[in-house]
């Protein structure tokens, strides 16, 4: 393969990459609003783009692993297929989120809606402008951009601790509310994932673009779990 040949196989890797970022940042904004506004219509929609997702997350996958093996990429251009292998199965995850959420408000319709300790919509407005940054910052090769979305994990992972202490004090006062709470809680939880999925992405970015390695730059950190679903 030419040199020439090799950039633009990189370049239509990073094309279909962003196709999967913007079926993912969909996804998790229309499962939002779902939420929002209790319309199971949308989340016909969030099921449907996850089949879309999964599919390309094993084109995207394939694409790359081949051009691992028909080249030897040195320095960035390394860097950047690891990168877009890894940000290509969080941004599956993130396709999963947003079907989870969608899932419960499917669980909802019956329910009651009732006011509830926790600031939903204010949480899904982080997590997805967290997603969006990141992306941004893989669209621009931006570290900076990058280094940002890690900062706003902390805000995230409070918000959901704070969700799990008052919904579960609502369970145990208030067992009549016990459905509406604990679907509160599971959608505070995908969120989080969420933005665990996002300071994965802008981890990657800055791996591709500085050959820094960031996962661990604080001692409690949202970033990759193990045993996150996917």
């Amino acid at each position: 393969m030419t040199r020439i040949r090799f950039q633009q196989s990189l370049d239509e890797l990073k094309e279909q990459l962003l196709v999967m970022a913007g079926l993912a940042e969909q996804a998790i904004q229309r499962a939002i609003e779902a939420y929002r506004v209790r319309d199971l219509s949308i989340c016909d929609l969030v099921s449907r783009s996850e089949i879309a997702i999964n599919r390309l997350e094993r084109e995207i996958d394939q694409a790359a692993l081949d051009l691992l093996a028909m080249e030897q990429p040195m320095a960035i251009d390394l860097r950047f297929i690891l990168a877009v292998i890894k940000i290509n199965a969080d941004l599956e995850r993130v396709g999963d989120a947003a079907k989870a959420i969608s899932e419960r408000v499917r669980s909802m319709e019956q329910m009651a809606v009732v006011e509830l300790p926790v600031d939903i919509p204010r949480m899904a407005s982080m997590a997805a402008e967290m997603v969006r940054k990141c992306l941004q910052s893989f669209i621009e090769a931006d570290a900076e951009t990058a280094r940002s979305v890690l900062s706003m994990d902390d805000a995230v992972d409070a918000m959901n601790r704070a969700a799990y202490k008052a919904l579960t004090k609502v369970m145990e006062e208030q067992s009549h509310l016990a459905p509406q709470a604990l679907n509160a809680l599971m959608i505070s939880r995908a969120l989080e994932r969420v933005a665990d999925h996002a300071t994965n992405i802008a981890e990657d970015v800055i791996f591709w673009v500085q050959g820094a390695d960031v996962r661990h730059h604080k001692s409690v950190t949202g970033g990759r779990d193990p045993h996150a679903m996917g």
